[in-house]
Parts: C-alpha cells; structure tokens; sequence
C-alpha cells in the first residue's frame, strides 16, 4: 500500500512535469516510428480514448493482407507470424507482411491505396519470415522545390529497398533501382547462409541504419556488423564491426583467430536513436553458434551488449555487455527504450533494456554506467569438453527479475492432473538447473528459456509517471550438448528428443510451472520496483473448467497513451485488452480472428479526428495454431 500510494503521489508530480514538457508544442497525433517515437517509447500523448470510456471501443475497419492465400508457411510444422507494427503519416498506414510486401492504406477506413511486392519478379518459391514494418524519412527534395517521402525496409531477399512514400514505387536515385544488395560484398561468400532484414531500420538525418538476421549456426559465416547507408542515394557511409577486429576495443575478448568470419553478434531487432544528441543504440545478440562457445573463448564482445555510437559517424560512444561468453541464446532481443530516471530533483537520460533473463537493466544513456547497482555473481561452469563458460554473470539488484530463475519438483504445475503427471516425468528426466547453468551432456532444465522472460515483445513507457511496462513469458528449456562428427563445423550441438528447442512445457503447450505463464509488469524506473504484476491471458479450456487468470506464453509488446491505458495484444488467445495503467485492472478485451502477436498503435484521423487504435491479428508462430493475416482498427463510435 505504502509503495503505491508513493506513487501516485509521484504520478501527479510526473503528470504535471508531462504537460510542461508538452507546452507550446503540437501534440503528436500520428505514429511515424516502430516505436512511436525514435526513442522506441511508445508512448501516445493521444486521450480520446482513456480509462473512462475504453469500454466502449469498437471494430472501426478490418483489412485482410491476403497473406494466408499466399502460403505464409515457414516451415511444415510453423506459420510465420504477421508481426508489424503499421506506421501512420498523413492520413496513411504503411505496413509490411510475412513476404516483406509493403502495403499502404488510408488510415480511416483501410482501403488500400498501393502495394509492393519485392518477390513479385523472384521466379523461385515464395518466402516467409516474421516481418515487424518500415520505417520513414522525409526532407527536401533533390531539385529543393518540394519534399522527399521515402519508405525503407529490408527484405527477406537482402535487399534495403527505398520506396516513394505517395505511390509505392522504388526510388530510381537509390541503390540501383531504388535498392541496395546488402550481402554483395558482405555476405555472398556465403550463399548457402541466411542473410535477410525483418526489422525496420531506424533513420537518423539523411541516414538509414540497418543490422540483419543472420545464422545461428555455425560459428562461421556472413557478418553480423551495423552499416548505415544515404537515405538518398544508397552509398554506404559507415560500418561497424560487432566483431572487433584487430586494434579495436574489445577484440581482445576473443582468443586467438577465433574473431574471424564469426557470425552472430547481429542487430536483428529494432535499434533506437537519440535524435537530440545524435547517439544511436543497438542491442546486439548472441555470437554463433548459440549454445556453444569452445571455439571462440573469452567474453566475445560486442555480443548480448547494449552499443552506442555516433549516429552520424558509427563510433563506438559506449558498451554494456549484459550476457559474458553467451551459450544460451540469451541474445538482447528488444529495442532499446530512451526514458527519463528522475533523482534527487534531476532529470537523467538513461536506456532500459529488457533482455530474455527476465532482468530490465537501466543504464545512463550518455556513459552506459548502470543507474541501479549491478553485481558480477559466480555461476555454474560448463563440463562440457572444449567449453570455457565465464566465472560470472551480472546480476542488477533493481529492478527485481520479472521471471523465476529456478524451480523444484514441488514447484510443478496442477492445473489438470494429466499435466502434473508429464511434468513430473519430464522434470524427473533433466539435470535441474536454473539462470545460467550450462546445458550438459545430459538433459538439462533452463530457466528461464529462449523463449522465457523478455523478448522482442519490449518495452513501453509513460514520461509523465516513470512507469515502464514489460511483458514477460515464464517457460524453461531443455537441452542437451550431443557431440558432432568429426571435422564438423563445431563440436557440440544442443539437442533432445522433444525437438532442437525443446521447451519444459506439457503436451498442450502449456508450462511445467505454476500459473501465470505469461505476465503484464509496470516497473517504476524512478525507484527500480515493480509497481504492479497482472496474468497477461488465459487459457480457454482451463478456464472453463475452473482454472482462471493462468496467463499465457505472449509475444508482441505493449503500448502506452496519455488516456491512462496500455495495450497489448500479445498473449496466445486470440485477445486484445486495454489496462488501467496505474492499476494493472483490464478494462476491454476483444476477440481477434487470432493473436496480436505485434505491438499496437494508435494515431487520430487527419478527416474526422478520431483516434483509431490499430493490431495486426496474424497468430502463428511458437505460440499460436491458429492464423489469419488481418490488420484491425478500433475507435469510439462516431
């Protein structure tokens, strides 16, 4: 009680600094980054829709990407997952599907107005990946007599691609034919090797930055380095080496050649940018291959760190690794989100970054130097031959972790007794380990997993009360290190008879663990505790026979807006619901042809001035069965 009513007392401060903040200037009404902002906050300073009246949304339009004609199938047993996040210019929706088309709609009623193909021409079998939308630039045009409206994006192919933002069609002064063949010179020493973009790229004056999804194995193989491009012409204007090289900061991390042709160490996720101070940050995975490290000793920076550079030049600011030596795919899955810590009357730039460990680290956005203590704990070694784990990891005090990082046999679930029954079978099966316990040659039990805590789901936050909202996953996995052949790539491979990525889960699904699965946290940066914990989804079937509120896995963030309400779509049930921000109380659910696996946005009508709240429902992917490929939008009735 006394942690709450502290802050509301400091949400009223916050609010009014708010709205100091927002004097004077226009209020934003549309959403023109991935993350509302460059800054990745997604925050809507938008109140027309607010906790007084959410009850009353409805369906305003619904747009169907026909995707699922297409085939949307990444693999026989998978449906990739429809995970964009729509942009809003103008009075224009512009987002983008499994297939990397490019789509532009009217944002009041849907009705499309272009659309872009970049495997119309391929001539080969279509292809699918997660695909999470564009981003956007506009300044004078090149003969100065008016403006320039480009949307970027990469696509599965490889290619960066500028479109003209009013028709859909490539910039002909841009690459060659409006785009740039990112693995020429980069990657094509690989061709066998996966090398696409599925994030958007962040933009920064005339510069367009881009990472790429590359291997997870083998070890060797296409670059996982950060280039940015002219947003004009699509000449390269620096490049840096998430692998350093001989002479630059961190190569020492890597023991012997062990630096070279190494993959991994990628941005594939959304990186943000600090557009006052000119500082762009990426969040850097894990260098390949995941789960084995024997041929690449030492700590492997810049791998799993939170990286600054210079927008303008790529020049290393500052560096936080927040995983040493990762052999657990503990990669840094989410955008960086630029927050204000208020302390001791001042206002400090700080970065949190939500990772898979379940732990939200906060960091001084100008030095990288942690706001809340950190501390470098002894863990469990690995045993595996070859192997040479890091003595320590660091462990932030505050916030607290948001997930378990370990579990006991009296700790299994009871949802239905089937489920108690093969839990336990299965726990009685593996080495039980917890938070950074190297997988063995024996079957080992993870927590939390690949999957487990936070991931590319991210972060939202509200200015006006210092309220950071995470959506995190409670799943284990379990694995084991099976010895390759000899002259193979690399010498140890994770594997089970459940699958290469087995999670501790039931036949239906559903975690080992007790209930919630899946949960919706709002942490207050200000003092590093979380304010409030809620399920996030539920389970129809156990509902229905008297297990409620059990959460589910979710994937898809949230979003924040001025009216009191964060959304998410997120969780494996079809659902899209609005929360009391300050509370953590649901007060609107909706039924959705499938899950949100995406993160919401909102805009206000340039016509009619309604504010419009906006989901893609794809399903698919690790979670969902189910799957559809439409886009929807919610207002108050007219």
């Amino acid at each position: 009680m006394r942690r709450l009513i502290r802050y509301l007392t400091l949400s009223l401060t916050m609010a009014c600094l708010c709205l100091i903040e927002y004097a004077g200037q226009p209020i934003r009404r549309e959403w023109r980054c991935y993350g509302g902002d460059a800054g990745g906050a997604r925050f809507s300073p938008l109140a027309q829709i607010n906790r007084t009246n959410v009850g009353r949304l409805q369906r305003a339009w619904t747009y169907y990407t026909e995707e699922a004609r297409l085939g949307l199938a990444a693999s026989p047993d998978r449906v990739t997952a429809f995970e964009c996040t729509p942009l809003a210019v103008d009075g224009v929706l512009y987002l983008t599907t499994p297939s990397s088309r490019v789509i532009a709609l009217d944002a009041e009623n849907g009705k499309e107005l272009w659309k872009f193909d970049p495997q119309s021409e391929s001539g080969s079998r279509r292809k699918f990946e997660p695909h999470r939308g564009v981003a956007y630039w506009e300044g004078a045009s090149s003969d100065g007599k008016g403006t320039d409206r480009r949307i970027l994006f990469g696509a599965i192919d490889a290619r960066l691609i500028a479109l003209d933002a009013t028709n859909g069609k490539p910039c002909p002064d841009f690459g060659r034919g409006g785009a740039v063949d990112l693995r020429e010179g980069f990657a094509d020493k690989w061709p066998p090797s996966a090398y696409a973009v599925t994030s958007p790229p962040a933009v920064y004056k005339n510069l367009v930055i881009t990472g790429a999804r590359v291997p997870e194995a083998p070890g060797r193989g296409p670059s996982g380095d950060v280039r940015a491009f002219d947003v004009r012409t699509g000449k390269l204007v620096w490049q840096f080496h998430t692998v350093p090289r001989p002479g630059e900061v961190g190569h020492e991390t890597w023991e012997g050649d062990s630096w070279k042709e190494r993959t991994g160490a990628n941005v594939w996720s959304m990186m943000s940018v600090d557009v006052e101070r000119g500082l762009v940050f990426l969040p850097i995975g894990s260098p390949a291959y995941d789960f084995y490290g024997g041929d690449r000793k030492g700590n492997n920076l810049f791998g799993n760190s939170l990286v600054a550079l210079q927008a303008e030049s790529g020049k290393l600011v500052w560096h936080y690794q927040m995983v040493h030596h990762d052999i657990w795919d503990y990669d840094l899955p989410a955008q960086p989100v630029l927050i204000t810590v208020r302390r001791n009357g001042r206002a400090l730039p700080a970065v949190a970054q939500v990772t898979k460990m379940g732990f939200v680290f906060i960091l001084d956005r100008l030095t990288g130097k942690p706001l809340f203590p950190v501390e470098e704990r002894t863990v469990p070694q690995s045993k595996v031959p070859g192997e040479a784990t890091s003595p320590t990891q660091p462990f932030p005090l505050k916030p607290p972790p948001l997930v378990r990082h370990s579990i006991t046999r009296r700790d299994l679930t009871t949802v239905t007794p089937e489920s108690q029954k093969y839990c336990a079978e299965l726990f009685d099966s593996l080495v039980n380990g917890g938070l950074f316990i190297p997988m063995g040659l024996e079957p080992t039990l993870i927590f939390p997993g690949t999957l487990g805590g936070g991931t590319w789901s991210g972060a939202s936050f509200d200015p006006s009360t210092g309220l950071l909202y995470v959506n995190v996953n409670e799943v284990g996995a379990i694995g084991a290190m099976a010895p390759r052949p000899a002259g193979a790539p690399y010498a140890y491979r994770r594997s089970h008879a459940l699958g290469a990525y087995a999670r501790f889960w039931d036949e239906k699904g559903w975690p080992c663990q007790p209930p919630p699965w899946g949960t919706l946290n709002a942490i207050d940066v200000n003092e590093g505790e979380v304010v409030w914990k809620v399920p996030l989804g539920v389970v129809d079937e156990l509902e229905a026979s008297g297990v409620p509120k059990t959460g589910t896995p979710n994937l898809g963030g949230s979003m924040v807006t001025a009216g009191g309400l964060v959304f998410i779509a997120g969780a494996n049930d079809s659902r899209f619901r609005a929360f009391d921000a300050r509370t953590g109380k649901e007060l609107w659910v909706a039924r959705l042809e499938a899950s949100g696996h995406a993160t919401p946005m909102t805009f206000n009508g340039k016509r009619t001035g309604r504010q419009y709240v906006v989901i893609a429902a794809g399903g698919g992917g690790y979670f969902s069965k189910t799957h559809a490929d439409a886009l929807v939008a919610y207002a108050l009735p007219e």
